[in-house]
């Protein structure tokens, strides 16, 4: 695709400006002209909910979109994390960014007027979109009240699942240690920290380990305390909700399984094998810990110890690694990690009603949809992260050990840190070659494990980890996507009573968990009524209507 011909710049004066930075509050100065003083590039500002440290967009990524597009990305994102006050705060000021990925706050935008509808500009400029979305570009529509368009990316079409996350994890060195046992139930999860700390009560530096550790004590909670619950109960990744095939909702810590889980780590915490500062250290002490290798145990998304992974890695301390484990309450529950959920893309990047560069975003945004750009984003530059061999890419020895051991890999390299939010075609589409776009195949990813990973998956008789959870074919793909990606109506009951409930269930669940054993149902029930008292079994029912809605949207109605 040919370089985009852009001739301006766009600097956002806005209160999140200097978030990028890693500094405070300032006031911009409105649009003006490049600090580069080149009239060929053209700087989009970005607001992004996920992002939690700047991103100064001068990677070798990064200089190779600049030389294709002539755009340069500025970012911002929500200072302490909370992405909903920050997408409130542009509102109430008006002061927007060019592009923006709003996630949850997604419908107060659109109901603001801060985005724009692209359906037009799909249909007469959006060519690359359309290829790549191609019958479902429309599950990108906002409803059927309102069947516009107003967001593009987030989700890839086309994907594979060949590794696994969001799982019970036990380092390498107990599998081992233990003859790698089948570890299938909670029961054999605790049995085998047990077994192994009867055998070795303390590490080689007479330190006692830490069987099991969490990181509770802000938005990580979901990560590592309320999604695992769903996993380990065979609920389907669907957020803060469990529905039924039929569309029917419901608040997930109204469900027996969460129970059973919860119980399950208080018992873990009465017999001193959960980490006492589980929901009160921070997530850099939590990290802190993990990177000592002295953790044995742990639940949480692969994304959020990826620093403590390389930690490990660059020490050579690789035992200490956590491998995922298929953990469900008991025999009888299949594991729902590897579910397809198919194309599920209900947020995204959209152009905001602020910029003065909407047709070039979106040109920007159209060119993310090329083969040229979905390389350049999974895989990075050529003879900088990878090489041609017999005409496929693979990854340059240097770049596999910086990806291994450096926890700003991405950010740095640029390799994977504009894949979200933007367009994407998929870890399972293919390019022209018929290789796949996604840089971790199934041979991708076994080079980069180690070898006591090699050797921990040789116990147990398999090539890849998932190889040891319910396969993907044998799960089935659900209707409605994930609850979890919908921008729930501004205002509306469900959104009030689900961050209600929300706020209220992180700290009572907390307290069960760290209950006497005694106390706990007594807790759980308390719960249940005071939940029944905010309403809601109204947002139950609200949500039930908004994922019809979608099923209808969607055309999988019955």
């Amino acid at each position: 695709m040919k370089a985009l011909t852009l001739k301006s710049t766009v600097m956002l004066s806005s209160l999140f400006l200097l978030a990028a930075c890693g500094s405070g509050n300032s006031e911009g100065d409105g649009n003006s002209g490049s600090a580069e003083g080149d009239d060929e590039v053209l700087t989009l500002t970005m607001f992004s909910a996920d992002m939690t440290q700047n991103d100064p967009f001068d990677n070798a990524v990064a200089q190779e979109i600049l030389e294709k597009t002539g755009v340069k990305l500025e970012f911002s994102y929500p200072v302490g994390g909370d992405d909903q006050e920050a997408v409130a705060l542009m509102i109430a000021s008006g002061d927007y960014p060019d592009l923006i990925y709003g996630k949850g706050g997604l419908n107060q935008l659109i109901d603001a007027g801060g985005v724009i509808p692209l359906e037009d500009m799909i249909e007469e400029n959006g060519e690359n979109i359309k290829a790549m979305y191609g019958d479902q570009l429309d599950r990108l529509k906002r409803s059927s009240d309102d069947p516009s368009i107003y967001h593009v990316g987030t989700a890839g079409v086309e994907n594979m699942y060949l590794e696994t996350s969001g799982t019970l994890r036990l380092q390498m060195e107990v599998l081992k240690e233990l003859g790698y046992p089948e570890i299938n139930t909670l029961e054999d999860y605790e049995n085998a920290l047990t077994e192994y700390m009867e055998m070795h009560p303390t590490n080689e530096e007479g330190e006692p380990w830490i069987p099991l550790s969490l990181s509770g004590s802000d938005w990580r909670w979901l990560i590592t305390v309320g999604d695992p619950a769903s996993a380990v109960g065979g609920i389907e990744g669907d957020g803060q909700w469990y529905v039924a095939e039929d569309g029917e909702a419901t608040y997930k810590f109204q469900r027996p399984e969460l129970k059973e889980y919860f119980q399950w780590l208080n018992g873990m915490n009465a017999k001193g094998m959960l980490d006492e500062e589980s929901f009160t250290h921070t997530n850099d002490t939590y990290v802190s810990k993990l990177s000592s290798g002295n953790v044995l145990g742990i639940a949480d998304q692969d994304w959020n110890f990826t620093e403590a992974e390389a930690a490990l890695r660059a020490d050579e301390d690789e035992w200490s690694l956590w491998a995922p484990l298929p953990v469900g309450l008991d025999e009888s529950v299949e594991v729902q990690t590897l579910k397809d959920y198919g194309f599920t893309g209900m947020t995204g990047v959209s152009i905001t009603s602020g910029s003065e560069h909407q047709e070039e975003a979106f040109e920007f945004l159209d060119w993310f949809a090329t083969e040229e750009a979905q390389i350049l984003m999974n895989w990075g530059v050529e003879g900088v992260h990878y090489e041609i061999v017999d005409g496929k890419r693979v990854q340059l020895e240097e770049d596999l050990k910086s990806a291994q051991t450096n926890p700003n890999y991405s950010i740095e390299s640029g390799v994977g840190a504009y894949i979200h939010p933007f367009p994407q075609w998929g870890s399972a589409a293919e390019d022209s070659n018929g290789q796949t776009i996604g840089r971790m195949g199934a041979d991708d990813i076994i080079a980069q494990y180690s070898e006591p990973e090699k050797e921990a998956l040789a116990g147990y008789g398999a090539d890849l980890w998932v190889d040891l959870f319910p396969a993907t074919e044998d799960l089935e793909t659900p209707k409605h996507g994930r609850a979890w990606e919908i921008a729930l109506p501004t205002g509306s009951n469900v959104n009030v009573i689900q961050q209600r409930a929300d706020d209220y269930t992180t700290q009572k669940v907390t307290e069960a968990i760290l209950a006497d054993p005694a106390d706990f149902d007594g807790i759980w029930e308390e719960m249940q009524s005071e939940m029944e008292s905010m309403g809601i079994e109204d947002a139950n029912a609200e949500m039930t209507e908004i994922i019809r809605d979608r099923l209808e949207l969607w055309g999988e109605t019955e």
